[in-house]
Formats: C-alpha cells, sequence, structure tokens
C-alpha cells in the first residue's frame, strides 16, 4: 500500500494494492483457525471481484487513452464518467466500504483477528492502516479524473464501448450485491475451512 501511494502508474498502482490484499490473505491463513481461513477464502472471492472490475474499468480507459499515468488521465470522468463511476464503485470495495463485499471479509477477518488477544490488536492496527492507505490512493484516481485540470490534449476520448461497459458495470455491481447478500460465499468459505481444518475451531 504504501508503494502505492506514490506510483503514478494506474495499472502498477492497482498491481501494488493486490500485494496489500494478499498480505491480507496471508494474515488471516495464519491464524490457523476456521474464522481465520474462512476469512482468507472470503477475501480471495471479494478482492477477485473488486480488482477485476477495477482491471476491466482501466482496460476501458486503455482504449481511449494511449497512457495510463495519473497526470495523464485529468479530467478523463468528464468524458467517460460511465467508466469511472464503475472504477469508483470498486474502488469503495477495495477500501473496505460498509454495503461492498470487500468490507464483509475485513469484517471478518477482523473479527478473528481479535480473537488472538493482544496480537489481535496490533494486527487490526495493520488492517486498519492499509484500509487508510488505500483510501489514499483511490482519491488519487478520483481527483485526477474528477477534479484535475485535463490533460488530454488532442486525443478524442469517449465514453468505452456499449458491450465492454456493461460488463464493467456487471462486475462493479456484483461488489455491492455481494456486500448486501452475503451468506452463499460465507457459508462456502466457511464450509471449506472447516473442511480443510477439520476439528480446530
Amino acid at each position: 500500500s504504501a508503494v502505492a501511494l506514490y506510483e503514478n502508474n494506474l495499472k502498477r498502482l492497482l498491481a501494488y494494492s493486490s500485494v496489500a490484499q494478499i498480505g491480507y490473505i496471508l494474515l488471516g491463513a495464519s491464524l490457523v483457525s476456521v474464522g481465520g481461513l474462512s476469512a482468507s477464502l472470503l477475501h480471495m472471492f471479494n478482492h477477485a471481484l473488486a480488482k477485476g472490475a477495477l482491471f476491466l474499468a482501466v482496460m476501458g480507459l486503455a482504449m481511449r487513452f494511449s497512457r495510463l499515468d495519473l497526470q495523464h488521465l485529468g479530467g478523463a470522468a468528464r468524458h467517460m464518467p460511465w467508466t469511472m463511476a464503475a472504477l469508483v464503485i470498486a474502488g469503495l470495495s477495495l477500501i473496505g466500504i460498509p454495503g461492498t463485499a470487500g468490507f464483509i471479509s475485513k469484517w471478518y477477518l477482523v473479527a478473528a483477528v481479535l480473537d488472538e488477544g493482544m496480537l489481535g490488536l496490533a494486527l487490526v492496527a495493520v488492517i486498519v492502516v492499509g484500509s487508510l492507505m488505500a483510501v489514499v490512493y483511490v482519491w488519487r484516481i478520483v481527483e485526477a479524473a474528477w477534479f484535475a485540470e485535463e490533460t488530454i490534449g488532442a486525443e478524442v476520448v469517449r465514453e468505452a464501448p456499449a458491450p465492454m461497459l456493461a460488463v464493467i458495470w456487471l462486475a462493479a455491481l456484483a461488489n455491492i450485491y455481494f456486500g448486501l447478500v452475503t451468506e452463499v460465499p460465507r457459508e462456502l468459505a466457511t464450509g471449506s475451512a472447516i473442511s480443510l481444518l477439520g476439528h480446530l475451531p
């Protein structure tokens, strides 16, 4: 997350953010408990939803922009509002905002970590700091796309093609759906964790 704070290329920024998310997944698994492993499995699924939607939106941007540096995307939301809105929804899930899939798995991860006592409190602090860093680098994207001076220049920029936009929004809305309807992925994650760990709590 710390590296993502200073990265200007959008694709690399999202790649660095994946490293932090993998850290959450490994953290839950390292607890060697049903709660921790199920939170990890759930976060694998939810992170795939968020990052899948983000990279689909980036693909839409790549079709219209010759470069994906943040400073080159100034004003992008004025020309591609639907693509950028979907990107923001996925970004909110990546942060773990309530109402998104990312919040659910982070919530269960925090609950599992707190079972570890005082060490758990320190680990929760790590999760919170990582999420706050995600707020910053997602905001950098929002700031460039919505509030920065236009840097598009001579490029002709228009919204992503309709079929692609439909796929982008399907992926983005999945982050909201699974943030509100949590039973199926949660039960699958818990069942898998029980199968893998057997009698462990």
